[in-house]
């Protein structure tokens, strides 16, 4: 059953609203941290049972899974809502502006096929970045249709996280590192970014990629492990653990790519098993 593009649309303009409330409540947050040294604030909170909320009202047989909540619904429900209430809470804490309100949708075979991403200052060119895909729908960004510029194949210049000196080897990579502090905003950096053209992620949870991942996806990249599995969404995700290993983002030829020359430590799976 297709979900409800008038509900979709709703929960679509609660995100955006989300991102603007936490806009406002950037400068006056307060940082605490939870039992594993992550950040959190009062925004991450507050936005994630609004919007939980919201979603169970709208749609009470889907699966909801946040990362500030015990995820509410049913394992085999036909469709799953991700919540990241805030993703970047790190830097959205010290008043940096890389971070989003982020809302990915799995279908019954948990294949990412929808999202909403607000961004509200970074835009590119612009104030701020909303980025929409419904599902069965094209993606959106700001509204428009976005076009991917520079030549995706040829690595030269990725995202990754501020820890991944611990955990892979840069010793056969040659090109440029940006950090940004979110990785649902580094997943998105090759199709905002004409000199960005992959993604290299350290271990995460469902709720850091499930959005930006149908977006790529939609527009002809896609997620693999370091080994070259593909990246899907199975119990360990389900029941809110990191993936295994690195993953790499980008084209088909980027990320094979990005498996040679960027390999992880022996480190980074011991630590990860």
């Amino acid at each position: 059953m297709d979900l409800d593009e008038e509900k979709l649309q709703i929960i679509s303009s609660e995100i955006r609203k989300a991102g603007e409330y936490a806009f406002r409540m950037q400068r006056s947050v307060h940082r605490s941290f939870k039992a594993d040294g992550s950040v959190l604030t009062e925004t991450d909170i507050a936005i994630s049972h609004r919007i939980t909320s919201i979603i169970h009202e709208l749609f009470p047989a889907a699966l909801v899974i946040s990362e500030e909540e015990e995820a509410k619904g049913y394992a085999d429900a036909e469709w799953t809502f991700v919540l990241d209430p805030i993703d970047g809470t790190d830097v959205y804490s010290q008043g940096m502006p890389a971070f989003a309100v982020s809302l990915g949708i799995l279908d019954s075979n948990m294949e990412p096929v929808g999202a909403f991403i607000a961004a509200p200052r970074f835009g590119v060119g612009e104030e701020s970045l909303f980025v929409s895909l419904l599902p069965g729908k094209d993606v959106l960004i700001n509204g428009e249709e976005p076009v991917l510029i520079g030549d995706k194949d040829r690595v030269s210049q990725i995202t990754t996280g501020s820890k991944a000196y611990r955990y892979l080897d840069f010793s056969a990579y040659t090109g440029k590192i940006r950090i940004l502090g979110s990785t649902i905003l580094h997943i998105l950096a090759p199709v905002l970014f004409p000199s960005i053209e992959a993604s290299a992620l350290l271990p995460c949870f469902i709720w850091d990629t499930a959005s930006s991942h149908a977006v790529v996806r939609k527009l002809g990249m896609d997620l693999v492990y370091y080994d070259g599995r593909p990246y899907i969404y199975d119990d360990r995700m389900l029941q809110k653990k990191p993936f295994n290993g690195s993953v790499y983002s980008g084209t088909e030829i980027g990320r094979e790519y990005l498996r040679k020359a960027l390999p992880p430590r022996p480190s980074l799976l011991e630590r990860t098993l």
